[in-house]
């Protein structure tokens, strides 16, 4: 890891995790402080600011030497740190005996309960989506499901085995992903009930592996998003697909 990225790091750390620093001054004055201490030489006070975690995997001698070895640098990260972008939002998520999670945020001096506890199919985020189509899907609420799957495709699509004959080559369907149930265009409207047949029926096995893989990758995955499109890598080499619609996010592809 190159010495700018430790740096940035270690003041994270010491910003995000629980300490009496962070529930005195709260997460802009301790990064300010950590700025200042650093401009100002005094390492000590700098390292002292720092998580547990930040100084297990770095001692005070090896910030020391550190700071002396790359003092222009270290003047720079600094000035860096003491004018984030944005304030710093702590959270801390809680695992629940169903294997749910819960979110908390820290506001005011308190912990807050995030709206995802109240909103179990929340579409405000990319993660938040897939959640609660997962819990969807568990709960077999197919009628919920359906509120992840975007307009257009919900129109003269069924997820059946066998696509209805196409009248010309230009209505012909798409080719679905070989590892993703293929949807069929039949001229007939998608509904809880034509999905409930399908992934309870020939589909189940196919979509029970591709819901728990994606249930296995979503605490840890990295989510790209990109204006009102966003991706997840899940599995062996699958990708989830997300786009935005009126505000909400849904699921596109899998």
């Amino acid at each position: 890891m190159k010495l700018s990225a430790w740096f940035v790091a270690l003041a994270l750390l010491g910003t995000a995790c629980s300490s009496s620093t962070l529930v005195q001054q709260g997460p802009s004055d301790t990064l300010r402080a950590y700025a200042r201490a650093l401009e100002e030489g005094h390492v000590d006070e700098a390292y002292r600011l720092l998580s547990d975690d930040a100084k297990r995997s770095m001692s005070l001698e090896a910030f020391r030497r550190a700071v002396k070895e790359s003092p222009d640098e270290v003047i720079e990260i600094a000035r860096a740190v003491s004018r984030p972008a944005s304030d710093p939002l702590v959270t801390a998520t809680v695992s629940l005996p169903n294997g749910d999670e819960l979110l908390l945020v820290y506001e005011d001096g308190k912990w807050r309960i995030d709206a995802a506890a109240i909103d179990l199919y929340s579409q405000a985020t990319p993660r938040q989506a897939l959640a609660g189509f997962l819990r969807a899907f568990e709960r077999k609420r197919y009628d919920v499901v359906l509120r992840y799957v975007p307009d257009a495709e919900k129109e003269g699509i069924t997820l059946g085995e066998e696509p209805a004959p196409a009248a010309t080559p230009e209505a012909a369907p798409p080719a679905g992903k070989a590892d993703a149930p293929a949807p069929k265009t039949t001229g007939t409207e998608l509904t809880a009930e034509k999905l409930r047949a399908a992934w309870e029926g020939p589909q189940k096995d196919q979509i029970n592996r591709i819901a728990q893989a994606i249930r296995t990758a979503l605490p840890t995955a990295v989510i790209e998003e990109t204006g009102d499109s966003a991706s997840m890598s899940y599995g062996a080499g699958g990708t989830v697909a997300l786009v935005r619609e009126h505000g909400l996010w849904k699921i596109r592809d899998f």
